[in-house]
């Protein structure tokens, strides 16, 4: 998983900090954000980070890779489903695998089915995904795209859509699964059985959960205990289209930070919804130790340099300190076999100095 990092350490030998798409919640936030996310591979790209310059780096980007399980399961079908929208799909091949998130995208790669995959939504950053075609971006899936690829099954989110698209591609005789929306760590497991039982590769489904439930546990027992919580706000920025948003309780982090020993800021400052404008009241009012940002959130600011320079974060504990943890746009929220890439990236830019 790509990290970039940067060192900001502090002057009162606290903790060391060192510095993936939205899902639905970011639609009801306004249509800026909706034209952010559609935007989103063009708001960092390559670009230099002028905050990484003259940094120094404790340890080498890791490839963007998914890690599968060894061998390739042969799917047992047909098996009937019901969809997260209440229809009952039977599945009777997996030849040809249309995944419309990037989360479900790397579950299907990750049980050792990547060669039946013919196509990719945007947020499928993967190394193994890159030469796939896309047919979803920002949510919106491409009904017309999907169909030429002659899918034998379709497996979105009930962020996927919009609703006629969906239509479409069902009328054509399609079988189309969408699964509920994974937002905690406690929804790693669920979504990756789900993915696993429409695809009929339950048992290797199995292994993937211990596999990852294994890891995410590794990660946690090695967290260094703190007298103090740090309390981290996450924010989604897209300084291309002026999107600055700080996330509630419904944002999607909360559970990373919570299982990473840390509080939310955002949500804990009261903020019950999902993003919220960026204001200096409501930084004031968080006062996050440690700002969490997707990478090219970061990189679309200018680096740490254009973070502070942001309304009001200057002012906070965070910024006065410049401790920023980012982590890449196509993990972060994932909820899947990654996570406890995700949670480890957190925990070693949190804690690096007291581990």
């Amino acid at each position: 998983m790509k990290q970039q990092t940067y060192s900001t350490a502090r002057q009162d030998g606290g903790v060391r900090v060192t510095p993936v798409r939205l899902r639905r919640s970011l639609r009801r936030a306004g249509v800026l954000v909706a034209a952010a996310c559609l935007a989103l591979t063009g708001c960092g790209g390559q670009a230099d980070n002028p905050a990484s310059k003259g940094a120094k780096s404790d340890q080498k980007a890791a490839p963007d890779r998914v890690e599968p399980l060894s061998g390739t399961p042969k799917p047992q079908l047909p098996v009937t489903v019901t969809s997260a929208d209440g229809k009952k799909v039977t599945v009777k091949s997996a030849d040809r695998i249309v995944p419309l998130t990037g989360s479900v995208n790397e579950i299907v790669f990750t049980l050792g089915l990547g060669e039946k995959v013919v196509a990719k939504d945007i947020t499928a950053t993967f190394e193994q995904a890159g030469k796939l075609p896309t047919v979803t971006r920002g949510h919106d899936v491409s009904a017309e795209s999907v169909l030429s690829l002659k899918p034998t099954v379709v497996i979105g989110d009930t962020t996927s859509g919009p609703a006629e698209s969906m239509q479409q591609i069902r009328d054509a005789g399609i079988p189309v699964v969408l699964l509920d929306t994974a937002k905690s760590l406690e929804d790693v497991s669920k979504r990756i059985g789900e993915v696993a039982e429409v695809l009929g590769v339950e048992k290797a489904g199995d292994e993937l959960i211990e596999r990852t439930e294994g890891r995410i546990a590794a990660v946690q027992k090695d967290i260094p205990q703190q007298e103090k919580q740090p309390r981290v706000a996450f924010l989604y920025l897209r300084g291309t289209a002026a999107v600055y948003l700080i996330g509630g309780a419904e944002s999607g982090a909360g559970s990373l930070l919570d299982a990473a020993g840390a509080i939310d800021a955002g949500a804990e400052s009261g903020l019950r919804k999902d993003f919220t404008a960026i204001t200096p009241e409501a930084l004031a009012k968080a006062q996050p130790d440690v700002i969490l940002v997707m990478t090219k959130g970061l990189e679309s600011v200018g680096g740490i340099d254009g973070l502070v320079k942001v309304p009001g974060v200057a002012e906070t504990p965070a910024g006065m300190d410049r401790r920023v943890v980012d982590i890449p746009d196509g993990v972060l929220l994932n909820y899947g076999p990654r996570t406890d890439e995700v949670l480890k990236s957190l925990v070693d830019q949190l804690y690096g100095d007291a581990k």
